[in-house]
């Protein structure tokens, strides 16, 4: 308690003004003397006590800081009585919860960025390993035709790896906040349109039939370019599934993706169906998280895609959802609200 100057200084003049009164009090007479003084050294008992308990309750309270400061767990600041101890208790428990919190989370971002840097790291080892063989299998083989199949493999495993590179660096700026979408009137047949454009050659190799039904003139608010990307993400998804299915069934039948719009006072939808294999029901919970790629071992892809896909519609006031199609393959619902 001395060590507080306002203390040593309340206690300075407590001490004066004790010994004026003692002194006056002994000058009227001897009873008023002794009285002063049982009074004072009372009152000085009292206020010695009280500030001592509470002094202790500070003391408490700056230890249990101090372990919160150095990331003590199982910590528990107790309550105390009504008054400025217990507002403070208060407040220090909420900083306490809140540090704790931040604690947890920042831990959970380390682990998932340790997990992200080892998945990328094994997405991007596999097609460089390839291209390596390839390589040297283009080295010590003469063969013209030989070759230029090799080329051919080596150039389409350098565009997976420059796609899964932008896919990085596009969640990267998500991530950090940097993106500022634009929100503009879209026509949803054009911004179909825009995300089938890069597709169209290989949609026709796979003949895949694609049927859109979009009512003209709808309309959605967002950022066209995103959008678009993000759809062209899905109808990736799609053909994927349904050259994997194509592979197992050899029947001929042409693939199928149907896109449809439909439009209410709360909300624009736009569903995208395919005729591929759909998704294992273990999978479903997971399919929006980011490099998960399925339980079964030998899927494609990188995980990457749907992820990035939730990111730029969420970003924009707009939710995704995919499931199984009760007629087979799988579904996508996006939905923007008014």
């Amino acid at each position: 308690m001395l060590r507080n100057s306002e203390f040593r200084l309340f206690a300075i003049v407590f001490a004066l003004i004790t010994a004026v009164a003692m002194m006056l009090g002994f000058a009227i007479n001897m009873a008023a003397g002794i009285l002063v003084s049982a009074a004072a050294a009372a009152f000085g008992t009292a206020f010695f006590t009280f500030t001592k308990s509470r002094y202790q309750s500070l003391a408490r309270i700056a230890d249990q800081i101090d372990q919160v400061l150095h990331n003590a767990d199982n910590l528990y600041i107790g309550e105390a009585n009504e008054g400025e101890l217990s507002i403070l208790h208060s407040e220090i428990t909420k900083m306490t919860l809140r540090i704790r919190e931040q604690n947890d989370a920042l831990k959970k971002e380390k682990e998932h960025l340790a997990d992200a840097l080892a998945d990328i790291a094994h997405q991007l080892r596999t097609p460089l390993t390839s291209v390596n063989l390839i390589l040297s299998l283009l080295a010590m083989n003469p063969d013209k035709n030989e070759r230029q199949a090799f080329l051919r493999e080596a150039e389409e495993l350098l565009l997976q790896m420059d796609w899964l590179l932008t896919s990085l660096l596009k969640l990267s700026r998500l991530d950090a906040g940097i993106v500022v979408f634009q929100s503009e009137p879209i026509d949803v047949n054009n911004l179909i349109g825009a995300a089938l454009r890069p597709l169209l050659i290989p949609i026709e190799l796979h003949n895949i039939d694609v049927q859109v039904d979009a009512p003209e003139g709808l309309m959605i608010a967002g950022d066209s370019a995103w959008l678009s990307e993000a759809l062209q993400n899905i109808l990736k998804n799609c053909m994927e599934s349904i050259d994997r299915i194509e592979r197992i069934d050899s029947t001929g039948a042409n693939g199928k993706i149907e896109i449809h719009c439909r439009d209410n006072p709360l909300f624009t939808e736009i569903t995208i169906h395919d005729s591929g294999a759909g998704f294992d029901p273990v999978d479903l919970p997971c399919l929006f998280e980011r490099f998960y790629r399925g339980k079964n071992q030998n899927a494609t892809g990188y995980g990457i895609g749907l992820a990035l896909c939730k990111m730029i519609i969420t970003r924009q006031s707009g939710t995704i959802t995919a499931k199984n199609h009760p007629q087979g393959g799988a579904i996508f619902a996006l939905r923007f609200s008014k």
